[in-house]
Parts: structure tokens; C-alpha cells; sequence
């Protein structure tokens, strides 16, 4: 079984947030809290790490993954382009509950992507995950800590004996708020499309990126 660390949700302590991006550079898996249910973590560049979270996950390998990045320009070494419309919404959401669908440019590892040619992106809020982005430096898998197919978990006791036999350390910031996910929008044309309507409302999201 993995390491619990307790970690503060609001001001989390360097250590615990130093211990995490030791283990995710070194190819392990980490579970942390974001706003509404605990995420599961590796290095997004590595290969054989994203292996992992899917193989935990049960996943398909043509279900995507998305990504939290510590900042918005860490997006543009990411993707082809950053679409005109892609920019309006991260300068006004970011960092936020909006996910950004884009063209990717291969340099992570297609798996991501379930062979799309698409990223999905965002610069995460919650003060932990921001905290691991950040000190890492390289972008972070987030997708739900749970086996695929179930439902998200809030609390760390809720996590499946299954899923946490893979993972290396669990940074437990006690029961999350289980509230609505992010927007998910393809922005990777002139026109961006709602794909999963969240937090954000889509009516929002539209009228900014349209420029009203």
C-alpha cells in the first residue's frame, strides 16, 4: 500500500508537496486532491509513467486523459497552437475549472491523446495540485483516482484497494468538496465547441471567446 502523507488543502507544507514531485520523477504515481475529487498523478512526459495510470485505472487506451500545466505558457511547448480562442478563455478562466481540448505537437506521449492528435489542458486552482505542477515543472496527469468505469472519490478512504495497489504515495487532504467538474471545450479551431459543460458556464465561455 502506499504512503498517506496528510497535506493542508488551503496552504499545503513544502515537504509533503517535495515528496510528491520526488516520486513523480522518478516514474511513480502520486494521488492528490484538486477542487471536487481526489486526481491521480505522474509525469505527463513520461511514457512508461502514463502506462501506469492507465493500467491502474483499467482504462481503454482510447479514453484520453487530460493534463494540469503550472502555467499557461507552459501550454505553447505543448500543442501546435494556441488558437486565438483558446487564449481569450485561459487569460480569463486560468487557472480555473476550464479544460481546453487542442492539437497536440507529439512531444507527449500519444496515450494522452487515445490517438486523436488532441490535448486536453488546464492550469489547475486547487492550492496542492497547483503546488506539484509548479514544482515539477512539466505537466501532470489529471484524471479521477478511480477504477474506470466507477464514480469518483472525495475521500481518501474511499479509494479502491485495486487502484492504490499501483500508486507509490496518497496526499490526503481529508473530504473534498465532490462538487460539479470542469468545462471541457475543443478549441482547436475558430470556433470552439462545448464538449462537457461543468463548472464554467458554456454560455460564459462562449461569449468570451467569441469577444463579447
Amino acid at each position: 500500500m502506499p504512503r498517506i502523507v496528510a497535506v493542508d488543502p488551503v496552504a499545503p507544507r513544502a515537504g509533503p508537496i517535495a515528496e510528491a514531485v520526488e516520486v513523480l520523477r522518478g516514474g511513480g504515481l502520486v494521488v492528490y486532491p484538486t477542487r471536487c475529487l481526489y486526481g491521480l498523478g505522474c509525469d505527463a512526459t513520461n511514457p512508461a509513467a502514463v502506462a501506469k495510470v492507465f493500467a491502474a485505472k483499467g482504462r481503454p487506451a482510447d479514453q484520453p486523459i487530460s493534463v494540469i500545466c503550472k502555467t499557461a505558457a507552459m501550454v505553447e511547448g505543448l500543442v501546435e497552437e494556441v488558437t486565438p480562442p483558446a487564449r481569450k478563455i485561459m487569460n480569463r478562466f486560468w487557472p480555473g475549472a476550464v479544460t481546453i481540448v487542442l492539437k497536440t505537437n507529439h512531444v507527449l506521449p500519444p496515450l494522452l491523446g487515445a490517438g486523436t492528435g488532441t490535448i486536453a489542458v488546464r492550469q489547475a486552482a486547487h492550492a496542492v495540485a497547483a503546488a506539484m505542477a509548479a514544482l515539477l515543472d512539466r505537466p501532470v496527469t489529471a484524471t479521477s483516482a478511480n477504477l474506470s468505469g466507477r464514480g469518483g472519490c472525495h475521500r481518501v478512504g474511499d479509494l479502491s484497494p485495486a487502484l492504490l495497489s499501483h500508486v507509490d504515495l496518497v496526499l490526503d487532504a481529508g473530504e473534498l468538496d465532490a462538487g460539479v467538474g470542469s468545462t471541457v471545450v475543443d478549441a482547436t479551431g475558430t470556433q470552439p465547441v462545448i464538449i462537457r459543460e461543468g463548472l464554467v458556464a458554456a454560455a460564459e465561455i462562449m461569449a468570451i471567446a467569441r469577444g463579447d
